[in-house]
């Protein structure tokens, strides 16, 4: 078990040391909601997912971005527009196997553009 935190503190380490390009950030929050809404038309767009709500969270390391993503695709309330172009709000993630689920996912991509830009 050791192992396996020591393997984590190395990845969070290197994708602390991985700085993206704004285009690269919102293709990681492209495929964060590509993710979240199984294919289907998201109410948001990837620059607003990449947004931090605070202040401290700004930066363009890899760690950063996979916080700043986690975090609103698993609080929500971020507003947008339907198809129909009604406005809503995004859902917080409530269920707990969905949590781990998307939790599990995101790390993983996060864990394959650690390995592209490395």
């Amino acid at each position: 078990m050791l192992k396996t935190f020591d393997a984590v503190d190395e990845n969070i380490d290197l994708m602390k040391s991985i700085q993206l390009t704004l285009p690269e950030q919102r293709l990681f929050g492209a495929t964060a909601l590509e993710l979240k809404y199984d294919g289907k038309p998201a109410p948001i767009t990837p620059e607003q997912i990449i947004n931090p709500r605070r202040v401290l969270d700004r930066g363009q390391d890899l760690w950063t971005t996979f916080n700043v993503v986690q975090e609103n695709v698993i609080r929500g309330g971020i507003r947008g527009r339907t198809q129909k172009g009604k406005v809503a709000r995004t859902r917080e993630v409530t269920g707990i196997d969905g949590d781990i689920k998307l939790n599990q996912v995101l790390w993983k991509m996060a864990e394959e553009f650690a390995k592209l830009k490395a």
